[in-house]
């Protein structure tokens, strides 16, 4: 792409170049190289995730946790209050014990229900090392098999970084934990020793660190996916576990394949929410009929949050294109301007693919009006939730 079409991509997180990033595909790559860095780890880490959940994968994560906290690195765990929420107490008091932080974001309190303003949630999955390797994607701490029960593994991404872009990562970690702690008056948690990020000299890719969260960083996520939208000119791939875009996202889409844009979503085939599905269901008809492709994904559970456009933007992340992540949840992405990453990324998807099922517009056209009226009944209920979660306009 050129370079003034990258600007308008990429306004408000402008690329940073000589980076070096690593695709990783499910856990099987994912899991060996986090506890790789967290072993080497000498200084520092900042871990944050969605779920941590009670497994033999989740297990050999906090083991190097308390090991890397034991040698005198220290260790800040950042757990969402609702998605961590069956951590074992056991688990949490072995990770204290050995020296670990461990805070809980936004906490539901004993006897409380959930309420809408609970949506608001930690959804970043990211981890910053030593201030000199990162992980970000979507990825929680999770077995790709629990509780999912499919003779493949979940299909989801992370991105390993190490460069420049260390410097914006790094900082988002600190202020995240500041901020908690400072809600949760925990003063002594607020005091970190300053480390300077480093990274090797020999990176050549080009990329940007995008985060959402409810103040200066509203929309960042959602503006860049449109602008790539609307600039793109022979393809968009877009894997999204909970997708159920606003008008905006969709008439670009729709207005993308119109142009003649190869445009191919790849999307949940099985799922642990229905009646979310149900309510992204009731979005497709109108994007089958203006050309866009919509499979379902068969093979196992699909996570994923990236999207390959042009076959050179990509991105990487927690963020799904709905309005819990787009309009509530903190969220972190990494955007990447690179042929060599992008393609990468572009096969595997290709391969999910392959291993889906193509929804028939004209079939999806006639779809019997019971499920049809419940996936409009289903929509519309989603879209009361995020109003009355403070959401603001969802578009």
């Amino acid at each position: 792409m050129k370079a003034r079409v990258l600007r308008q991509i990429f306004r408000g997180a402008e690329p940073v170049p000589g980076n070096r990033l690593q695709l990783l595909h499910g856990g099987a790559e994912f899991f060996p190289a986090l506890i790789a860095a967290i072993d080497a780890a000498r200084a520092e880490i900042h871990l944050e995730t969605y779920i941590f959940n009670p497994d033999a994968s989740a297990a050999a994560v906090r083991d190097a946790l308390v090991r890397a906290a034991q040698r005198g690195v220290a260790v800040r765990l950042l757990i969402d209050g609702i998605g961590a929420r069956e951590l074992p107490a056991a688990w949490l008091d072995s990770m204290r014990a050995a020296g670990v932080s461990v805070l809980a974001y936004r906490p539901l309190v004993s006897g409380w229900r959930v309420t809408p303003h609970s949506l608001r949630r930690l959804h970043r999955k990211l981890a910053v090392v030593d201030a000199r390797i990162a992980f970000i994607g979507g990825m929680n701490l999770i077995d790709d098999f629990e509780p999912i029960r499919f003779g493949a593994p979940r299909f989801d991404f992370s991105v390993e970084v190490q460069g420049p872009l260390l410097a914006a990562i790094h900082q988002s970690a600190c202020h995240l934990w500041r901020l908690v702690a400072l809600t949760q008056l925990q003063a002594g948690e607020t005091r970190l020793p300053r480390i300077k990020p480093s990274w090797p000299t020999d990176g050549r890719v080009r990329a940007a660190f995008v985060v959402r969260d409810n103040f200066a960083h509203r929309r960042d996520i959602e503006r860049v996916y449109l602008a790539a939208l609307a600039l793109a000119r022979d393809e968009i791939v877009i894997a999204n576990a909970y997708f159920l875009p606003g008008r905006r996202f969709r008439k670009l889409l729709r207005n993308a394949a119109t142009r003649g844009v190869q445009v191919h979503l790849l999307v949940q085939g099985h799922t642990d929410h229905p009646f979310f599905l149900a309510a992204s269901r009731a979005l497709y008809r109108d994007l089958l009929a203006a050309g866009v492709a919509i499979h379902e994904y068969q093979a196992s559970e699909l996570h994923a949050k990236v999207a390959v456009v042009d076959g050179r933007w990509a991105t990487v992340g927690s963020s799904n294109i709905d309005p819990f992540s787009l309009l509530l949840a903190r969220e972190a992405n990494v955007i990447v301007d690179d042929a060599g990453f992008a393609g990468d990324l572009r096969q595997r998807l290709h391969q999910a693919i392959e291993q889906s099922a193509a929804l028939d517009p004209a079939g999806w056209q006639h779809r019997p009006w019971p499920r049809r009226v419940l996936s409009w009944v289903a929509y519309e209920s989603v879209r009361l939730m995020v109003g009355l979660a403070g959401g603001g306009r969802w578009v």
